[in-house]
């Protein structure tokens, strides 16, 4: 009985040993097969339609290969016993049926995409950013349907499998928390509407012209040329600077006048120069205001208003007002002073003495204030002839 166990087990593992030998050999031909054919091709240029051909033959290969181990494994039975479980024909119209669903859904959000579009335009009230955001959403709502009718077509307990995509969904969004929060703040800035594509904002650090609102980020352009991606979630939670959201923007120029001129005087000339730039608003007009009282001079604050701020024409306008202010206060003799320093003295007190007695710091026995010399005798107090 033994013996016959024994030789039961030895003729079933040198069985599993030539289906071994059978498999590595078809596995390392189609392998080097594909080796030899992707060398070929890189070797030299091959039209598409070689390619194809050749691809079609890997796959008939392939296809052959897979068929031959299922025939030395002799799974072929078990093959037929799944084929015969399951209701092809049902399963093919299944699948027909759920392509044409996943189609209509994507030419139902196409067209919707294109009717929204059409629509914001025509409306001056919804922004692109909005338009945008409007067209996603319905987007994920409309293949959100369609993924569900298509699962329903496969499994009858869809009920389950919503509980397990429910527990999918929020073991994904605590991996995913951080972008979660830049999507939901991407609609509070959607219905908010802080700043629109084109506005200069200061988010922060990051100042710049806004070139793109997404669900999740903010485009930023610095005037340096680079491109800055803020997120939203740090867009809300930030303090946001709009420099355009009215329209105008003030612009500040200091100038010192000597102490020796006039402020009134001097602040209403640097007013009407002020008021003669072609950058400069009439309304609200230009001001000025006393800062406060320099190292070399009062401190005047010029202001000035402009339209349609950006970076480069408040540069511009500033310059000009710099320009105005200088050449209006050489014609009238007003002077802008020197950064300056005033030096006063004081007599000479003979140092301090340590104690009552003693000489004074730096005083010599002789004569007051001038030292005494190393190695120099002191005179003597006593006559010439003691």
């Amino acid at each position: 009985m033994v013996t016959d166990l024994f030789g039961g087990l030895g003729g079933v593992l040198a069985d599993n040993a030539q289906k071994l030998l059978l498999t590595v050999a078809i596995v390392g031909g189609l392998v080097g097969v594909k080796q030899l054919v992707n060398r070929w091709r890189r070797d030299r240029e091959v039209s598409s339609r070689l390619a194809l051909v050749i691809s079609a033959v890997l796959a008939i290969l392939i296809a052959g290969g897979l068929s031959s181990l299922v025939a030395v494994w002799e799974l072929t039975g078990a093959l037929s016993s799944a084929y015969e479980g399951v209701d092809l024909g049902r399963q093919i119209a299944n699948v027909v049926l759920s392509v044409v669903i996943l189609g209509g859904a994507y030419a139902l959000s196409d067209f919707l995409g294109h009717l929204i579009k059409d629509l914001a335009a025509e409306q001056q009230a919804i922004s692109e950013h909005e338009r945008e955001i409007l067209h996603r959403t319905t987007q994920i709502t409309i293949y959100a349907f369609a993924f569900l009718v298509v699962i329903g077509l496969f499994t009858d307990n869809i009920g389950s499998l919503l509980v397990g995509a429910g527990f999918l969904g929020i073991v994904v969004g605590m991996a995913a928390r951080q972008t979660l929060r830049a999507v939901l703040a991407g609609f509070v800035i959607m219905f908010s509407k802080p700043f629109e594509i084109g506005d200069w904002i200061v988010i922060g650090e990051d100042e710049g012209t806004v070139t793109e609102i997404t669900i999740a980020n903010t485009r930023i352009q610095s005037f340096d040329g680079e491109v800055v991606i803020v997120p939203n979630d740090v867009v809300t939670s930030n303090p946001l600077v709009n420099r355009t959201h009215r329209g105008r923007l003030r612009i500040e120029v200091d100038v010192a006048v000597d102490y020796d001129a006039d402020p009134d005087r001097a602040g209403e000339i640097a007013e009407t120069a002020v008021a003669e730039v072609d950058r400069i608003l009439e309304v609200p007009a230009p001001q000025i205001v006393g800062k406060e009282f320099g190292e070399s001079g009062v401190v005047l604050g010029v202001r000035g208003w402009i339209d349609n701020p950006s970076a480069r024409r408040r540069w511009q306008a500033r310059t000009a007002m710099i320009s105005a202010i200088k050449r209006a206060f050489a014609d009238n003799d007003i002077k802008i002073p020197y950064p300056q320093r005033e030096l006063s003295g004081r007599a000479e007190t003979g140092g301090f003495r340590l104690a009552d007695g003693e000489r004074a710091v730096g005083d010599a026995p002789g004569r007051s204030g001038e030292p005494t010399r190393k190695g120099q005798a002191e005179p003597s107090e006593r006559g010439d002839n003691d």
